[in-house]
Parts: C-alpha cells; structure tokens; sequence
C-alpha cells in the first residue's frame, strides 16, 4: 500500500466556461482572454456586433444593404452574421452581396467562386463590377506597367470608386464593409506615420461618406480579427484565404506585424489605439480640404480632378507614375484627354467616376 505522503497529485480536469460554468472550455478570447466554450462565444460574438449595430444606429427598417464580398474571412462571417441578426432581431433590411473584379489571375477569380458559393449558401443577390469594365483596365494589365511598387495604391483607389458605383447599380442606401479593429488601429497607425492628418480624423468613425454617394458602415470595428478567423473555423465558413499576389511589399503590411506584436504583448493595445484615434482633436489652424466633386466625373474630390481620374489618365497616358504622390500637373484645369493606353478607352469614353451608366 502507497503511503500518504507517496499519493501522485491529480491533474487538473478541464477548464468550464467561464460563462456558461457547464460546458468544456474551447478556446480562449484573444480579445478578453477568457476561456469559454463554442456555444458561448457564438452568442457572444455575435451580441457584441448586434449592441454595436443598435448602439450606433447603423441601419434603418426597410433599408437596402450591401456587403462589400470580397471572399475572405471578414467579409464572409460579416455576410453571415448580418444574415442571421437581420433574421434574429427583425432588423427589416434587405441585404445583397457586392462584389469588385480587379483582375487578379489566381486570386480574385478564385475568390468569387467562394462569394458565388456564399450567394446561395445565405441566400443574398449578388452583384459583381469589374475594373475591366469601369476602367478599361484589369490589374493584372495595370502591373505589368507600373511593376510591383505603388500598385496597391492603384487598387484601394479604384476599388472604392468601383464599390460605390456597384452600391448605386443595387440602389443601396447603405455599404457594409468587414473592416476589423485590426483594420482600424492600422489604419489609425498609418496616418500618424504620414502625417494624414484629414484621414486621421475621420478614420475611426464606424459610419463614413454622409455626405458622399453611398454612407459606409463598419460593424466589425470592435471585432479581432483572431475572433472573426475562429468564428469562421468553428461555424466552417465557405471562405478564401489566400492572400493577394501584389500585396506583400504594402506599406500596410508592416504597420500589420507591428499591431500584432503589440496584441501578443497587451491584447487591449487595438482597442487602445482606437480610442486613441477617436480622442485626437485637429487644431482648428489645421486647414482641412475643402470637399467638391471632381470636374471629370462629378465623383467627390477635393481637387478638380478626383484621384480615380488622375491615375486613370497616368495610365492611359503610359506614364503611371504621374498619378503617384503629388499630381499638380494632372489637375490642371486644361489638362487634355490623349489617346489610350494599352488597350484602355479613354476617360471621355468612360467615365471612371460616373454613378450612371
């Protein structure tokens, strides 16, 4: 017989949930750090988007909504859940998928197979606008002559152009982007870095553009995106997860790795650094640009040409690099059309920021 001293200490049985106290532990939150189980964590993912959508006055009975699709793991879950509270809480919202064709070979024509897919898993209406269509040009073809650097500027600015005119295409009265509160702390981080101090005091606001075409929302602005990632791994989401071929060398990138250190040291930091973004106040000798419409394509701008038109005109011109940075040249008021580029129609023949067509 073993004496009493000689007894093994019994391991520790499996964590409960600290929410439920019933069921085994699945995960711990990278946002509170809490053990908790999956039922748990659906429920309280999915409440603490439903109180940001409630608290802020997203969206209205009987609006039209659409869902900025790209595939990926945001815009899936945030097309998922939208569903089920919109079902759940009798939100009365109309919702419809809206998805932008950049022309990517090997990665965005993968990626709408998923949102296809996501069409009929959720039962949303789908519509997708190409670059190609709106521009004259793909992204592919766009590389090929500005090379790897400075093409992402490219993309964000005709994608968000091509986003609105495919919201006005649906009639929406509102764009819901997956934007996460990684998004927002980088994006915060990235105007301080710039100085982009017009950006910077509207970056944190969860609904944007009012006075623009089509008002934007942000339900994930609270949201990790370590959360969204397990959300979608538990409930085993339809979605792509390869990132895209040009976007290694961004400059986003590596403000990215620096938020995620931060959260490996003090998960809190994103959240902080959101706060921080809401707090800052611009000095009222700070001289803001004044909002206009662009003199091209009636698009907003706060030049006489919008940026949209700009680059499109670098390129149809073959000189891509005259859309980059400062574009003083391209904003003349005289500025003349010139024959295609590469294939590409003019802008007088298609008018990249027009919202009729």
């Amino acid at each position: 017989m073993e004496e009493e001293g000689d007894a093994k200490p019994k391991k520790a049985g499996p964590r409960q949930c600290c929410v439920c106290n019933q069921r085994r532990a699945a995960l711990k939150r990278p946002k509170t750090l809490e053990q908790i189980c999956r039922e748990c964590f659906y429920r309280v993912f999915e409440e603490e988007i439903h109180q940001v959508i409630v608290e802020n006055q997203l969206f209205k009975p009987g609006e039209r909504i659409a869902i900025g699709a790209s595939g990926g793991k945001d815009s899936t879950v945030l097309a998922y859940v939208l569903s089920e509270l919109n079902r759940r809480n009798n939100y009365g919202l109309d919702l419809f998928l809206l998805s932008v064709d950049e022309g990517i070979t090997g990665y965005r024509d993968d990626s709408l197979e998923t949102v296809k897919r996501n069409e009929i898993q959720y039962g949303l209406p789908l519509k997708v606008v190409s670059y190609k269509d709106l521009y004259g040009w793909t992204m592919d073809e766009m590389v090929k002559m500005i090379g790897l650097k400075n093409n992402c500027t490219f993309c964000g600015v005709f994608r968000r152009q091509a986003l609105d005119r495919g919201a006005a295409l649906l009639k929406v009265d509102k764009l819901a982007t997956g934007h996460n509160a990684d998004d927002i702390a980088e994006t915060v981080l990235l105007n301080i870095l710039r100085g982009d101090i017009a950006r910077l005091s509207r970056c944190t606001a969860i609904t944007t553009g009012e006075d623009g075409p089509i008002p934007r929302c942000k339900p994930f602005k609270y949201t990790y995106e370590k959360e969204i990632v397990m959300y979608a791994y538990f409930k085993r989401l339809d979605y792509f997860s390869t990132e895209c071929i040009y976007s290694p060398n961004a400059y986003r990138g590596f403000a990215r790795e620096f938020i995620k250190d931060l959260e490996r040291i003090r998960p809190r930091a994103i959240l902080d650094i959101i706060k921080s973004g809401e707090d800052f106040r611009i000095s009222t000798s700070t001289k803001m640009p004044e909002q206009g419409t662009c003199e091209r394509c009636g698009y907003i701008s706060s030049q006489k040409w919008c940026k949209a038109c700009v680059l499109l005109e670098g390129l149809n011109r073959g000189l891509p690099k005259l859309g980059i940075g400062r574009s003083r040249g391209l904003n003349q008021e005289n500025s003349k059309d010139v024959k295609k580029g590469n294939g590409a129609r003019s802008i007088e023949s298609k008018q990249c920021g027009s919202l009729d067509f």
